[in-house]
């Protein structure tokens, strides 16, 4: 995983960052334990509870009466919105853990996502003949649009922009994409084996998709919207979470399984296989330091440190745990990510370290650059990025769709630029 030296190389771009990261230090980031951690909350099927785990000390503090499919948390951990067998969706106060809403939505319910910005929930409803996705506005906690997508719906994921939510059509064999500024599908992927599970990477270019009816990972290029790869995993591929960095995918095998895997989208192969019994979601703290995954059968939810990939704890929960959720991740800045995807591509042994020196030097020029107002100065650091990415690609130091993922990036900082 990410050393301890990456993080904060990810976080010194901007010089009020620098200043903010070398405090940390000086006041000894080695004891981050004592920092707060978010709240993981889990669906409890069995027994119609939800389980509130300090992902701090790995116990669960409350115990909240109340049915749930599936959980996703606003960006501020704030409300926690659950899918129930009723097809509604309640909507729980984080503060109170009391119910304060209840939204009817399509049949049959299935998973939810909340944008970035935390303004919309999206939830899928599973239709066997048509599926649909209801949209949630979170401030009035209404359904404003209810979007026709393939059949049987199930996973849904959002980009890190909030600009597309991608839905994977089990019985159709698709994956749908909306476009969230008009609530349409503006594209359909085709080429999986009932498609259920999906996660997008923080830079927002590819997604990974589970093909529940084989033994294979999906991956798109969500610039080109077509698939690119598929990654052979050896199990049944279930529910998926992403790393911060962009740099893992870690996949819960199906129930039967006992397993998740851990996918390098630098390389698109399996770098681990940690054993865990009868997986069934999993969630990534927000520091990328451990993967939760619930374990069904056992009634307890399994850490994963991502450092080791080991499991270095078990946490008792409620019966029959189906789903986790952390807070939603907000808003990511564009350039922290790029960074972090260029970083990728060295821990996965693409890039030399020099070389990704020398691109990451490029960023932060660019950063240095916006945080003075010099627009045109900064557009030019970009399109010098861009011209060193494709030196690599000509050097065959990276493919041409890992060097192009690297210039979409880019080019969309321009854009936001106006260069």
């Amino acid at each position: 995983m990410t050393t301890l030296t990456h993080k904060f190389s990810k976080l010194m771009v901007g010089p009020t960052v620098r200043v903010v990261a070398i405090l940390l230090v000086l006041v000894g980031y080695a004891t981050a334990a004592t920092f707060a951690q978010p709240r993981a909350y889990v669906a409890n099927l069995n027994d119609n509870t939800v389980s509130v785990i300090d992902s701090a000390t790995n116990t669960v503090v409350a115990t909240v009466p109340v049915g749930a499919g599936a959980i996703a948390v606003t960006p501020d951990g704030a409300f926690a919105y659950l899918t129930t067998s009723n097809n509604t969706v309640s909507v729980l106060d984080t503060a109170t853990n009391t119910i304060v809403a209840t939204v009817p939505v399509g049949p049959g319910p299935s998973t939810i996502a909340i944008t970035p910005n935390g303004d919309f929930a999206y939830v899928t409803n599973f239709g066997i003949a048509t599926g649909t996705v209801s949209v949630i506005d979170t401030a009035t906690n209404t359904v404003i649009d209810t979007v026709i997508v393939g059949r049987a719906p199930e996973g849904l994921a959002i980009t890190p922009d909030g600009a597309f939510v991608y839905v994977p059509n089990a019985l159709s064999h698709t994956v749908s994409v909306i476009d969230t500024a008009t609530n349409t599908v503006s594209a359909t992927v085709s080429g999986f084996i009932l498609p259920r599970w999906i996660a997008i990477t923080p830079d927002g270019a590819f997604a990974y998709v589970s093909n529940n009816d084989g033994s294979t990972v999906a991956v798109i290029d969500t610039a080109t919207n077509t698939v690119i790869a598929n990654i052979q995993v050896g199990s049944t591929p279930g529910r998926i979470d992403i790393t911060p960095d962009g740099a893992f995918a870690y996949v819960a095998g199906d129930s039967f399984d006992d397993v998740v895997v851990v996918i390098s989208t630098a390389t698109n192969t399996v770098i681990a296989r940690v054993s865990v019994p009868d997986p069934g979601d999993v969630a990534i703290r927000p520091d990328g330091a451990f993967a939760y995954v619930t374990d069904f059968f056992s009634d307890a939810v399994s850490v994963i440190d991502t450092t080791t990939n080991t499991v270095t704890a078990t946490i008792p929960v409620g019966d029959g745990p189906f789903a986790i959720a952390f807070p939603t991740r907000g808003q990511t800045d564009p350039i922290g990510s790029l960074t972090a995807q260029v970083q990728a591509l060295v821990a996965g042994g693409i890039l030399a370290e020099n070389q990704g020196a020398a691109l990451i030097n490029k960023l932060e020029q660019v950063q240095t650059k916006i945080d003075q107002g010099q627009t045109t100065a900064a557009c030019n650091q970009l399109g010098a990025f861009i011209n060193q990415v494709n030196a690599l690609i000509n050097n065959g130091s990276l493919t041409g769709s890992q060097g192009q993922a690297l210039i979409n990036a880019a080019n969309a900082i321009k854009a936001s630029l106006g260069c």
